[in-house]
């Protein structure tokens, strides 16, 4: 428990020293900045820019910076705005109490959609249906949705229920109506992943010996089907932590669209004018937030699984070995797969920058055979030379973050709290952090989307790494003389990394979004330089005119989703059921 708490607490300090200080982390002068956000025709003399200094407190230096906001802290203050000069607490709180409510939506939304994609796995499995649950059922309907960008979700959702159907406002918040749109966008991609994970999980328990004793005597498939979920979701459920917070501090792309004052929202606002007290403030409630989630997570897997835990006679969570090869899936991945190359190769064979003022806005032809954007450069040669900025980067963070992962979550009791903040810590803030400090670029939004990442392969790890620990065939290892790393390597490992692979190769789209929505904010690559995400950026004022410009990038990153899980589930499994 003392390592536990440590580890959150020095977490915690880490994240709020780098963000207290990032004046001094920027390229730019925050002076400048501030004034500009102030007053936007003013100019920055030196004495002007001295009397903001003066009034922040820049000019005192970090160390008193931080003490004097610190000290603020203790008494209930989160400071005064730098830039509207009002109190920080009432306008974060009112954006922390939005972003509560459109997660609450959001989170519906995903757990329902989750529900219906493991829908078929769970009532195959509980009646024992020959072969049928052995491979997850949901797995290109889960990529395609998982790897929609929820700004595109926004974007058309806007378009087609606000603007053309009027069925619901565009912009704005306040009523139940406001509400759904940004729920779709930011619920479907979010409960795509979760219920991609839950089907990969499924077959493993429908695969244990009592399954088969219940479906014997008569249990009713319902309950086989509720005894196999609370089999499954402990591993689980600090994943459906990571979608909670990451769906109240992580929708700056939607709350942008809509016009919904959340606290993303606010602290992309703040970052972006050096507004520090707001940005302290609003990082400080997603660290809350985060360590309240991983609390109540922690307390429902022990409801689960404490006595099995304690007792050490957990079977270990396998998936079946098919009865067959699935030689669809591999036709499938192979014929998309071609697809997909051949685009990219086409693309790479073409100028991404060469403009043609005469053909702005063209529709797919010979000369473009995607059309051409709003300067009237060719779609296909940008989507082909942005793959490496978006794809390839995508699997190489996927690698990194694969490794990082593992090794973390094996010391589970040590990194338990350095996860909580990581989790609470948006991709797209430590994207503002690492813009901040060495500008915006595609390395820099590589690395910041790892910095975060990492985090929820090892929150997986961790999970399954406590179960495999638990596992009755250890004690029988230990009394022939197996050492820690033997037992590490022939019994807990073989059982960890398939399905943390698995969801590793399941998470490149994500990334791939991830660096897309650093792209879409102008924190990823810059102008004119081929980016999936710019494109869409670029694109999305124009969709209605020129839907081609936007569907590319979005068809090309579902296609990379795809892929990815039909690669996954080709993937040889060494181990059987025990």
């Amino acid at each position: 428990m003392s390592a536990r708490l440590f580890g959150r607490a020095v977490s915690a300090a880490g994240v709020l020293l780098v963000v207290g200080l990032l004046p001094w982390l920027t390229r730019t002068d925050p002076a400048r900045t501030i004034l500009h956000a102030r007053y936007a025709d003013r100019a920055p003399t030196a004495s002007a820019l001295a009397d903001i200094r003066a009034e922040t407190g820049l000019d005192e230096g970090p160390v008193r910076l931080l003490g004097r906001w610190a000290g603020d802290l203790a008494r209930g203050d989160l400071g005064t705005s730098w830039v509207s000069g009002q109190p920080v607490r009432p306008d974060v709180l009112s954006a922390l109490g939005t972003s509560l409510s459109l997660m609450g939506a959001s989170l519906a939304v995903a757990v329902l959609l989750a529900a219906a994609l493991s829908l078929r796995t769970l009532r195959a499995g509980a009646r024992q249906r020959g072969a049928a649950y052995e491979r997850p059922r949901a797995g290109a309907v889960a990529a395609a949705l998982a790897a929609l960008p929820e700004f595109l979700l926004a974007a058309v959702f806007a378009t087609v229920f606000a603007v053309q159907l009027g069925w619901f406002p565009a912009l704005g918040w306040g009523s139940a109506q406001q509400l759904v749109l940004p729920a779709l966008a930011m619920g479907i991609p979010a409960g795509a992943l979760l219920g991609r994970l839950l089907d990969d999980a499924l077959p493993g328990a429908f695969a244990e010996r009592w399954v088969a004793t219940c479906v014997a005597s008569g249990l009713r498939p319902a309950r086989i089907a509720g005894y196999a979920l609370r089999r499954v979701l402990p591993p689980l459920l600090e994943q459906f932590g990571f979608v909670v917070v990451g769906l109240t501090g992580g929708a700056v792309a939607v709350e942008t669209l809509f016009a919904v004052p959340g606290l993303g929202g606010t602290a992309l606002s703040a970052a972006l004018a050096q507004d520090l007290p707001v940005l302290q403030a609003c990082v400080l409630l997603l660290l809350v937030l985060g360590l309240a989630v991983g609390a109540a997570v922690r307390a429902a897997r022990r409801a689960l699984l404490g006595p099995a835990l304690d007792a050490g006679a957990l079977p270990a969570l396998v998936r079946p070995r098919p009865a067959r090869p699935a030689r669809a899936i591999g036709w499938t991945a192979a014929v998309l797969g071609t697809a997909l190359a051949a685009v990219v190769v086409a693309g790479l064979l073409r100028d991404p920058l060469a403009v043609d003022a005469a053909a702005r806005l063209a529709g797919p032809s010979g000369a473009h055979p995607l059309g051409t954007d709003a300067l009237g450069r060719d779609v296909l040669a940008r989507l082909g030379h942005g793959a490496a900025r978006t794809a390839l980067a995508a699997v190489g963070v996927a690698a990194v973050t694969l490794a990082a992962g593992v090794a973390v979550g094996v010391l589970t009791r040590w990194t338990e709290g350095l996860r909580e903040v990581a989790n609470a810590l948006p991709p797209v803030i430590a994207g503002l952090i690492v813009a901040g400090i060495a500008g915006p670029g595609q390395l820099g939004a590589a690395a910041a989307v790892a910095v975060v990442a990492w985090a929820p392969l090892a929150a997986h790890t961790a999970g399954l790494y406590e179960e495999e620990r638990a596992a009755a065939h250890l004690e029988g290892a230990v009394a022939l003389g197996a050492g820690r790393w033997h037992l590490l390597r022939h019994h807990v490992l073989p059982g960890v990394l398939p399905p943390v692979v698995r969801h590793a190769v399941l998470r490149i789209p994500a990334l791939a979004l991830a660096l897309a929505s650093l792209g879409f904010l102008g924190l990823g690559a810059g102008p004119p330089a081929p980016e999936w995400g710019r494109m869409l950026s670029e694109n999305m004022p124009y969709a209605e005119r020129a839907p081609w410009a936007v569907l590319a990038p979005a068809a090309a990153l579902a296609c990379v989703g795809v892929l990815a899980v039909l690669l996954a589930a080709l993937r040889p499994r060494a181990r059987t059921a025990r």
